[in-house]
């Protein structure tokens, strides 16, 4: 998986991101696996935003 940069992350579009302040950006199928694998880690998301987050992730996956 290639690495963000913070200035290539700020660039993203807001529809990139999957979770609460633009975090989990989902911009190819690697940082989907990502967020899928770092999903179960992160214990401050409520139930609503790791749904939505595991949502994109599988989106991005299948190519949509």
């Amino acid at each position: 998986m290639a690495r963000l940069t913070a200035k290539a992350r700020k660039n993203l579009p807001a529809k990139t991101f999957a979770g609460p302040g633009r975090s989990f950006p989902i911009p190819d199928k690697a940082h989907a696996r990502a967020a899928l694998q770092d999903l179960p880690k992160a214990k401050h998301l409520s139930l609503a935003e790791a749904q939505k987050i595991h949502a994109a992730a599988e989106r991005k996956l299948r190519g949509k």
